[in-house]
């Protein structure tokens, strides 16, 4: 028997900030592209899924990822462990990959992945090695502006920006001559900037500096389009002032320039700084689940489980679990839902192609739940939240194929007791 569609999700609730759709809906899929997106569809397919009560996206892109396997070391996660088997159709490696390495990035990751990857070259000659543990890769002396550049270019449509670091130990050992030189790749590229914000490395011996004072010379570095990351991060030199425990006027500043704001949770989230943003009128743009191997227990290479490194701090999580504690935050789900399909979409330049449910484009799409209870959200500080709902992925569609829930990542809801 012929069908007029290769699969059909029959019955979900369809969310689509990028053209404004909320309702429930069916949604057809043919040769690897959306056919039709509409109440009721008749017609039939080689494979109905029902997913009644279900969540249907675009799918997901995650904005900070570390999924250079291998060559970043014990930091790099496998990308189809983050991506499609975690329902999330696009990653973003933030700072893997640089100038030298950009080749391997694409013939070993990139090409082989089920999932889109994309990244953020590395100012640094060195990208991500080993997580960025040695401080001393880092600095101005480490960066090769034109040979970034030129990477950049040659590899213009898996490079969607540049990745460097604003924080403290850094400043303390070579104040903000990274960044600025980061900036000069951005222009060259012209690609966006993203910055890491709060302390990474340990501060250089018998030297002192004053966080609020990264912050503040900063930002007027920043340009339309840029990205500044971890604005709810519980280290020294975040969104949050050390002088007043109030968010920098300067932040506000940024974003009236078009600087937009990325969660990069990783690691870094505080619940108590997350309230003190969004409570300030702050969203987010968008939000990276920021998961490597020092804060996730990951399979390693020789089947064993890698453990999390105590540095970094750890605590549950997954793109759906952000995504569920910013629910539990107050923030609206089309919100949410935006943070990760149009908003980094556009973030990437191609709002065109990616973020959007619409007909006629590659089928790319997530389904998600969202379960009702008493579960329990940990952050990085210490803190435990109580939530009565919790979004948990289903599974993904990537070019039109859809793609099995697989990934050892995604962590259990943890229900608290009745």
């Amino acid at each position: 028997m012929d069908h007029p569609f290769d699969l059909l999700l029959r019955n979900g609730r369809v969310i689509d900030p990028a053209t404004g759709r909320d309702g429930v809906a069916d949604v057809a899929i043919t040769a690897g592209r959306i056919a039709a997106i509409e109440p009721n569809i008749t017609a039939t397919a080689s494979e109905t899924i029902d997913v009644t009560g279900k969540i249907i996206t675009a799918g997901l892109i995650d904005t900070h990822a570390h999924v250079y396997q291998h060559v970043t070391g014990r930091f790099g996660l496998a990308a189809d462990m983050v991506g499609v088997g975690s329902a999330v159709t696009t990653v973003v490696d933030q700072g893997g990959p640089s100038c030298m390495t950009i080749p391997g990035f694409r013939h070993f990751i990139a090409n082989p992945a089920r999932t889109r990857v994309l990244c953020f070259i590395s100012a640094y000659l060195v990208g991500g090695l080993e997580g960025h543990l040695y401080p001393e890769l880092y600095g101005p002396k480490q960066v090769d502006v034109a040979a970034t550049v030129k990477a950049a270019r040659a590899n213009a449509d898996i490079v969607r920006g540049i990745k460097a670091h604003a924080e403290i130990g850094g400043a303390s050992r070579w104040g903000l001559e990274v960044i600025k030189l980061g900036r000069e790749i951005a222009r060259g590229a012209g690609l966006p900037l993203y910055i890491h914000l709060g302390q990474l490395w340990p501060m250089a011996d018998k030297t002192t500096v004053d966080a609020d004072e990264v912050v503040r010379a900063l930002l007027p570095i920043m340009e339309p389009g840029d990205v500044l990351a971890h604005p709810f991060t519980r280290h020294p030199g975040g969104f949050i002032s050390g002088e007043t425990g109030e968010v920098h006027p300067l932040v506000w500043a940024a974003m009236e320039r078009g600087v937009t704001i990325d969660v990069g949770h990783g690691s870094h989230f505080s619940f108590a700084m997350a309230r003190k943003v969004l409570a300030a009128g702050i969203l987010p743009t968008t939000l990276g689940a920021d998961m490597h191997g020092y804060n996730v227990r990951a399979p390693g290479a020789d089947g064993g489980e890698r453990s999390a490194n105590p540095f970094f701090g750890v605590a549950p999580f997954s793109l759906t679990h952000a995504m569920t504690e910013l629910l539990t935050l107050g923030m609206k789900l089309p919100d949410i839902v935006a943070t990760v399909t149009s908003n980094p979409a556009k973030m990437l330049g191609m709002a065109d192609s990616i973020g959007s449910l619409q007909t006629g484009r590659e089928a790319d799409i997530s389904v998600l739940d969202i379960l009702p209870g008493r579960f329990e959200l940990r952050d990085n500080s210490g803190e435990r939240v109580e939530a009565d709902r919790m979004i948990v992925p289903c599974f993904a569609v990537r070019a039109g194929q859809r793609c099995a829930l697989d990934s050892p990542l995604i962590p259990a809801p943890l229900r608290l007791a009745a």
